[in-house]
C-alpha cells in the first residue's frame, strides 16, 4: 500500500471532508470508538516510524568515540543530579 501522490493539502483536507461525513452517518458513541481506533492507528504508526529513524540514525552516525561522548555526557548528569540532590537536603 502506498500513499497518493497529491498535496498536502488535499491529503488532509481529505480526512478533515471524510471526518465530517461520518459525523452524520454515526451516533456519538460510535465516533468515539471509531476516533479512538484512528488514534491508537496513527500512534502505531509514529512510533514505528521513528523507531526505524532512531535506528537509521545509530547505522549512519554510529563511530567509536560516540559512546564515550555520551558515556562523558551521562556522567556529567549525575553529578549535576547529585549536586542539586544535595542542595536540596541542605
Amino acid at each position: 500500500m502506498s500513499l497518493p501522490n497529491v498535496s498536502a493539502g488535499a491529503f488532509s483536507g481529505s480526512a478533515v471532508i471524510l471526518g465530517y461525513l461520518l459525523i452524520d452517518e454515526l451516533t456519538a458513541n460510535e465516533q468515539n470508538a471509531l476516533g479512538n481506533w484512528l488514534m491508537l492507528t496513527a500512534q502505531v504508526l509514529c512510533t514505528n516510524a521513528f523507531y526505524k529513524q532512531v535506528i537509521d540514525e545509530r547505522k549512519n552516525n554510529f563511530s567509536p568515540n560516540h559512546s564515550i561522548n555520551e558515556l562523558d555526557m551521562l556522567k556529567k548528569m549525575v553529578k549535576a543530579l547529585t549536586k542539586q540532590i544535595n542542595d536540596l537536603e541542605k
